[in-house]
C-alpha cells in the first residue's frame, strides 16, 4: 500500500490508531539512534531516513534525484515493514545483526533488508536501535559505494556469461527444432 502523503505527519494521520502507535514507536527508536547526517522524510510512499544530497550529492544510483535511502518504515496491507539497508549493505553488519538477533530469542519475518511485523512486540526494538546507531551516514556511504562498485563488476562478468549461455541455448533450440521437423517428415514418408 503506497501512501501519497507528502509529509511524515500526513502519513501517520492516515493510519489506524493501532498501526499509528506501532509505527510511531519504531520511528522514535530510529530517531533516537540516527546519525545527525541522516534526515527523515517521505520517499517511495514510506517514512524514510536517508542521506540527503547535501551530504551525498550523487544520490541513489537508481534515481540520482532521490537521496540515498538508509531505512524506511511503512504500513502495508497485511503487516508493517522496516527496511534496513544498513543490514543489507554490509556482510559484516548483517552477520552482526543475525548474531545479536539470536540472543533476543525473537524470530523475525525477514528478507534481505525488510523486516515484516504485525505487532510491535514482534520487533526487538533495542536491537533495531543498536543497528541504526552502528552505521553513521559516512559509514553507510562507504558500504553503498563498495556494493555498487562490486555489483558493477559482477554484472559485467555475469552479462558476458549470460550472453554466451543464451547464444548456446538458442542454438540448441534451433537444432532441436530442425531435428524435430526432419523426424516428422521422415515419419510421414514411411
Amino acid at each position: 500500500m503506497m501512501s501519497k502523503a507528502k509529509t511524515v505527519k500526513q502519513y501517520l494521520a492516515e493510519l489506524s490508531p493501532d498501526r499509528r502507535q506501532a509505527i510511531q514507536a519504531v520511528r522514535e527508536v530510529i530517531l533516537n539512534n540516527l546519525d545527525k547526517d541522516y534526515e527523515e522524510g517521505m520517499q517511495y510512499g514510506m517514512i524514510s531516513y536517508f542521506v540527503p544530497h547535501r551530504v551525498y550529492p550523487a544520490g541513489y544510483h537508481c534515481d540520482p534525484k532521490q537521496p540515498l535511502p538508509f531505512t524506511c518504515l511503512a504500513s502495508q496491507k497485511n503487516y508493517m515493514s522496516l527496511y534496513m539497508m544498513c543490514v543489507y549493505g554490509s556482510h559484516e553488519h548483517a552477520k552482526w545483526f543475525q548474531a545479536e538477533l539470536a540472543k533476543t530469542g525473537k524470530k523475525l519475518d525477514m528478507g534481505k533488508s525488510c523486516i515484516r511485523f504485525k505487532k510491535l512486540d514482534d520487533l526487538p526494538l533495542e536491537l533495531i536501535g543498536k543497528a541504526i546507531a552502528r552505521v553513521p551516514a559516512r559509514t553507510f556511504i562507504a558500504f553503498y559505494e563498495s556494493a555498487i562498485k562490486n555489483a558493477g563488476g559482477k554484472r559485467k562478468a555475469a552479462s558476458g556469461k549470460n550472453k554466451a549461455t543464451t547464444a548456446k541455448k538458442k542454438s540448441a533450440r534451433r537444432t532441436k527444432k530442425a531435428g524435430g521437423k526432419k523426424r516428422k517428415k521422415a515419419k510421414s514418408l514411411a
